[in-house]
């Protein structure tokens, strides 16, 4: 039964090490993100976005909704947190 139990593990844990195989090298200026995504927000961000900070126009105006749902996550898992130390029920 402990068998059956971990067989979708293993699966699971193949297909992403075969997935893994196909990524990018880090720093490699050859993947799409570099030559493709990055120049575009580097040369049209602030006409686009009127944020004079890269960093704030790229998560606040390409990536808002990203940004918004990862925000939500971390309150969401620090709420648990509290209500886990106070004893209470969720």
């Amino acid at each position: 039964m402990r068998l059956l139990a971990g067989i979708p593990f293993v699966v699971a844990a193949v297909l992403l090490c075969i997935a893994a195989a196909d990524f990018a090298g880090v720093g490699d200026p050859g993947s799409p993100p570099s030559t493709h995504v990055s120049p575009r927000y580097i040369e049209q961000g602030y006409g686009e976005t009127g944020a004079a900070n890269l960093v704030t126009a790229v998560l606040a105006d390409y990536r808002g909704y990203d940004t918004l749902g990862e925000t939500i996550v971390i309150f969401t898992a620090g709420l648990a947190c509290v209500f886990i130390f106070r004893g209470r029920d969720l």
